[in-house]
């Protein structure tokens, strides 16, 4: 197994940048606008409204579900997704705070 030297950084960097790695792709933006406007979606759904396969949209709900940000379950045939916005709150307060810390330096650099 690889060793990436990400464990030698601090839970809250590794969940920062885990947020954000699940936010790198543009039909997971999509996805997530797609559930914003819904009370709870099925996949079929968020398929019929992306010019993607039912597999590739499945295995970017994956990553978004494994990052915390959405929230979902099986039932029967059919898996229906949401938006986790209590783990969008935390993540916000968290970029924010980094944000302004960041700024705060800025203006000491070239």
């Amino acid at each position: 197994m690889a060793y990436t030297k990400k464990e030698e950084f601090g839970a809250r960097e590794q969940a920062l940048a885990a947020f954000a790695k699940a936010l790198s792709h543009p039909a997971r933006i999509s996805i997530l606008g797609i559930l914003s406007k819904k009370e709870e979606c099925i996949c079929g759904e968020i398929v019929d409204d992306l010019p993607l396969a039912q597999s590739t949209v499945s295995q970017h709900l994956k990553e978004l579900k494994e990052a915390g940000l959405i929230l979902g379950e099986t039932v029967g045939p059919r898996s229906c997704y949401c938006i986790n916005w209590k783990a969008f709150e935390r993540f916000y307060s968290e970029f924010s705070q980094l944000f302004h810390k960041l700024k705060e330096q800025q203006g000491r650099c070239c």
